[in-house]
Order: C-alpha cells, then structure tokens, then sequence
C-alpha cells in the first residue's frame, strides 16, 4: 500500500467514524431536577416524553390546568427535550 492510499484510507475512516457518531442532547437524564418539587418534576418527565414521541401527548389534562408547578414543568420539560431554542 502506497502512503497515497494508506492517508486515502485513513480520511475515508475518519470520515465515516465522523457520520456515525451521533451529535449531544440534551437529554432528560442530564437535567438536575432535585431541587424541583415532585409536581415539577412529574409535569417535566410528560413534558418530555411527549417531545419525544410522533403522535399523542403524555399530559394530565386536568392537573395541568389545576397544578401550576405540573404545568411548568411539563412545559420546561417540552421545550428542552424538543430542543426548542430561545433568542
């Protein structure tokens, strides 16, 4: 194997390295929730995996209308886990 090849082998592996890793998230399991009060962290946790999913919502309806921490948190959880980003 020539140097030529052997550096055109090394790129190409490189590159291929490069499109198969997969790029950071912002994941639920890297947010710090302790601090938060049980409703926020269970609106958070809904919120979440409904930015997840393709169809349907994990939401109380109800607790999200009566629970203002829930709805935070459920609204939080969305926003982050979605990767909606704000200017």
């Amino acid at each position: 194997m020539t140097r030529v090849q052997y550096i055109a082998v090394l790129l190409l592996a490189i590159f291929v390295k490069a499109c198969t890793t997969a790029p950071a998230q912002t994941d639920q399991s890297e947010v710090n929730l302790s601090g938060y009060p049980p409703a926020f962290r269970d609106g958070y946790t809904d919120g979440c995996e409904t930015a997840r999913r393709a169809l349907g919502t994990t939401r109380d309806d109800s607790r999200f209308e009566s629970d203002s921490m829930y709805a935070a948190g459920w609204r939080d959880g969305f926003d982050i886990c979605s990767g909606k980003k704000y200017e």
